[in-house]
């Protein structure tokens, strides 16, 4: 029996790119996505745009077709995959200082970044003894998947990155005649784009980044060349994506945002909303009071066959 395609399709996208006008482009952004039926986030900034929307093939395709015709986002970055189930419940274009927090002012990503560097080239880089290799995820990420090597800064947010890399920086070796080859990664290359420029901005400058990110490495690398180990934690209702972005066996704790396995799950710490093995000794019983009532809204909006807004 042939399975039947998946009704929804999943764009992550994001372009670093100067904009000078975010706050007029963001009703006709809202306006086209919803015409289409669309569902998800998309962030406007001054430095870009930056967003994950799901919809029917053609919708998506619509839209994407729609935003790369903007002057501004020429060249935008998208990622592709598919849904079993709407991962968003409404359509949302938001203003912001950032489409990626790092909080450092005067960080120039649209002109100042780091040297692409395309999925099937990407091994031949870190298999390179002399290149140093940096996960720019946070720590709960990491922890179900990374490259084989890569240094884990074990970061709780991208703003604790510039900390981490100037003081990580220190012991690099710094003589000229042999300076230091950075290659860094993320989920979908937006934060390890932005990561890059704060680097060359503190004066390296053989800086590189994985081109699509973790995402577009998946898609385009046969799982038995592929240097990936584990699998790569979503921002969204899918959690975690493997080889070929097929959907992994994770949930959430949504206590502490730790993805959980079938061994997670079994654990006898583990309280579905409330607590996992990874958490339960660390939150006060106020907190796990507050995870508990928000389980039971969960709960109570899926006995009456909708869905808890806050579980978006």
């Amino acid at each position: 029996m042939t399975d039947l395609p998946s009704p929804y399709k999943v764009a992550a996208l994001y372009h670093f790119a100067v904009v000078d006008d975010p706050a007029t482009l963001r009703p006709q952004i809202l306006e086209q996505c919803e015409s289409l039926g669309l569902k998800g986030t998309v962030l406007l900034a001054a430095e870009g745009i930056n967003g994950t929307i799901a919809g029917a093939p053609a919708d998506i395709d619509a839209a994407i077709a729609y935003l790369s015709a903007l002057p501004q986002f020429s060249g935008l970055e998208v990622k592709y995959s598919a849904a079993s189930d709407m991962p968003f419940l409404r359509m949302k274009v938001r203003l912001k200082k950032e489409i990626v927090t790092m909080g450092v002012e005067g960080i120039d990503a649209a002109r100042a970044k780091g040297a692409y560097v395309d999925p099937q080239d990407w091994n031949a880089l870190i298999s390179d003894p002399d290149t140093i290799v940096i996960d720019t995820r946070n720590a709960y990420e990491v922890a179900i998947g990374s490259f084989e090597g890569a240094i884990n800064p074990n970061t709780q947010s991208f703003r604790d990155f510039p900390h981490w890399f100037d003081e990580f920086s220190k012991q690099l070796d710094s003589a000229p005649d042999k300076p230091p080859k950075i290659a860094m990664f993320c989920t979908g290359g937006i934060r390890c784009e932005k990561a890059t420029a704060y680097v060359k901005a503190q004066g390296f400058g053989d800086v590189h980044h994985l081109k699509g990110g973790i995402l577009k490495y998946l898609e385009n690398v046969p799982e038995d060349a592929s240097q990936w180990q584990g699998d790569c934690f979503l921002f969204d209702q899918r959690v975690a994506v493997g080889h070929g972005l097929k959907q992994s066996d994770y949930d959430q704790c949504h206590a502490c945002r730790m993805p959980l396995n079938a061994q997670d799950r079994a654990s006898p710490d583990y309280v579905p909303g409330e607590a996992c093995p990874h958490c339960v000794h660390d939150r006060t019983d106020e907190q796990r009071e507050r995870y508990r009532e928000r389980q039971r809204q969960v709960d109570k909006a899926a006995a009456e066959g909708r869905q808890h807004l806050g579980t978006e």
